[in-house]
């Protein structure tokens, strides 16, 4: 069982950077990670993954970066160039097994909200 907790979420202007942090309960050298979101009134979104090689939705590349700290079973989400339209709340999640590009990943943290003005 790994826990899965987000920080770093706020209010940021367009063109800005945040950066999310996503702690683990437990080792990750073994899990994939990734980061997914969900606006309101939307589905869940792939953004990125990473386990090994990394990978990014479409909407994030060339903004966004994942890296992971797996000394510190911690998992960062740099996003760069926000646009209002990345409003959403931001979910951590582990998977054994490698990356997936859809949401079939074993374990979710609670979110974190991130909102950009315009």
């Amino acid at each position: 069982q790994v826990q899965l907790v987000e920080s770093g979420g706020g209010l940021v202007q367009a063109g800005g950077s945040l950066r999310l942090s996503c702690a683990a309960s437990g080792r990750i050298s073994s899990y994939a990670m990734g980061w997914f979101r969900q606006a309101p009134g939307k589905e869940r979104e792939f953004v990125c993954s990473s386990y090994g090689s990394r990978y990014y939705g479409d909407s994030v590349k060339g903004r966004f970066t994942i890296s992971r700290d797996n000394a510190k079973n911690t998992v960062y989400l740099q996003m760069n160039s926000l646009k209002p339209e990345d409003t959403a709340v931001y979910y951590c999640a582990a998977r054994k097994g490698g990356v997936r590009l859809d949401d079939r990943y074993d374990y979710w943290g609670q979110g974190t909200q991130v909102t950009v003005s315009s």
